[in-house]
């Protein structure tokens, strides 16, 4: 792999000498420009040629024991919450609201954890173009404030038109107090 790395790096510095060379004959700045593109074609078949690393599963979402019992968290274990504004499979959470509730998105499907219903498990398309997912017809979200896995900084706050809850396995909010004190598994 690195031999053809090398071997399109070396073609691609080759036209860029003879396009820049070109730029002295009377066709003048087209010339500059071309080689300006052919220096970025160049750079691009660098990156293009070596793979980047790649999983086949896409983000899982888990069941975790927390602070309100059995909850969703994302494959990193961040607590994922619910919009009482949003519509089914419908997010109402865009611009500021989804800076400080960035959406749960991903760019291959979803897998479900154990505990979970792969049936509920869906994505949606936001208004920006990206898949967010979905459980029981939830849109979900991180809450910023949250700072490692296991907070729930978020649970029955009331921000931007509703309040956010916590998510059981079932896919609804829990309105439940907490079993703890210390804001973890």
């Amino acid at each position: 792999m690195k031999l053809h790395v090398r071997t399109v790096t070396t073609l691609a510095s080759a036209v860029l000498v003879t396009t820049a060379a070109a730029g002295c004959s009377d066709h003048g700045g087209q010339a500059g420009a071309r080689a300006a593109e052919t220096h970025n074609a160049a750079d691009k078949l660098d990156t293009d040629v070596v793979p980047a690393a790649t999983s086949s599963a896409g983000p899982a979402i888990a069941v975790k024991d927390g602070t309100y019992g059995k909850m969703l968290v994302d494959d990193k274990g961040r607590t994922l919450y619910l919009f009482e504004k949003d519509k089914k499979n419908k997010s109402e959470c865009n611009d500021e609201c989804a800076k400080a509730w960035p959406p749960f998105t991903v760019k291959s499907a979803p897998t479900v954890g154990k505990g979970l219903k792969k049936d509920l498990l869906k994505t949606t398309k936001r208004d920006d173009g990206s898949e967010q997912v979905t459980y029981n017809g939830h849109p979900l979200y991180r809450f910023a404030d949250d700072q490692k896995a296991g907070d729930t900084n978020g649970q029955d706050v009331d921000a931007f038109g509703a309040k956010w809850f916590v998510v059981d396995p079932d896919g609804k909010k829990i309105t439940t107090k907490p079993q703890t004190n210390d804001g973890g598994y």
